[in-house]
């Protein structure tokens, strides 16, 4: 008996490693390029990732997709998220990923003592990249619900985040940032964030980003605090950073998405644990 229970566990996970294989090579990465003509014609490259059996039966107009948005850190390529990108088209969602600096810009200037170190011009421009990439999507894959996404981003990508949900909250779902440092997290309650930390000594949250931890609990916002670093957070990252933050990303998915997953999710939303080095904790005080 205990033996069969043993093979039934063993199948069951394989069988469980398979899917997420199988998804991972099912999954369809495009690129396609929009020109904003409000801002001299500006270039907006925008990575598409999607499952292919969810885009056949969205043609279909058989299902309306979740949206979920990725935008990339300063200098980062908006096509050095895949790992990120995989999780939310394995379980259904468009996955759409703005390039949101390019080789002809000026270099970000920091400028201490202003608002967000002087990042407010980046980010605004992210903000408008965000809205053309909606905009524009809506042509190409029309079954798909662009009017309230899943914003994702990492540092930068982070700040442009939470900024677009502070200022369009209503076209928000959900959050989950990887270190962002700059702008405040959104504590108004209106969805659920996630946010993963590292415990890189050069890239520390500004005063007053990170909420308090009664600031959390009332707002659903869950600070996961790692042992990687800034950088690792990103496809040239180490394995064990992006399987931690995948393992992570997928249970929080688990336990806000109703009717998207690829697996049955539990009746009732499972709790964010610990998986191999990454630790749930408060957040730190500023």
């Amino acid at each position: 008996m205990k033996r069969g229970i043993a093979v039934l566990v063993s199948v069951s996970a394989l069988c469980g490693v398979a899917y997420f294989t199988a998804s991972k090579w099912a999954i369809r990465h495009e690129t396609i390029t929009f020109y904003d003509a409000s801002r001299d014609n500006r270039a907006v490259p925008v990575d598409i990732a999607i499952r292919r059996d969810k885009e056949m039966q969205a043609n279909a107009g058989m299902i309306t997709m979740p949206v979920a948005v990725i935008n990339h850190g300063n200098t980062v390529k908006n096509t050095e998220y895949g790992f990120l990108a995989n999780i939310f088209a394995a379980r259904g969602y468009l996955v759409v990923s703005p390039q949101h600096d390019l080789p002809t810009d000026p270099p970000m200037v920091t400028k201490p003592g202003e608002i967000y170190v002087g990042r407010l011009p980046q980010i605004l421009r992210g903000v408008a990249n965000i809205h053309l990439a909606m905009q524009e999507m809506k042509k190409v894959q029309p079954n798909a619900d662009y009017e309230k996404v899943t914003m994702v981003g990492h540092s930068m990508g982070g700040d442009i985040t939470m900024y677009f949900a502070k200022q369009y909250p209503d076209e928000v779902k959900k959050v989950v940032t990887l270190d962002n440092l700059r702008v405040p997290f959104v504590t108004a309650g209106k969805f659920k964030i996630l946010s993963f930390r590292s415990t890189d000594p050069q890239f520390k949250a500004d005063a007053g980003v990170i909420p308090t931890d009664e600031e959390c609990e009332k707002a659903g916002i869950q600070v996961v605090k790692t042992e990687f670093q800034h950088n690792d957070m990103r496809d040239t990252g180490p394995d064990a950073a992006k399987n931690s933050i995948q393992g992570m990303l997928d249970k929080f998915l688990s336990a806000t998405d109703s009717e998207v997953a690829p697996v049955d999710t539990q009746s009732s939303p499972p709790k964010i644990l610990e998986p191999g080095p990454v630790a749930l904790m408060a957040p730190a005080k500023s």
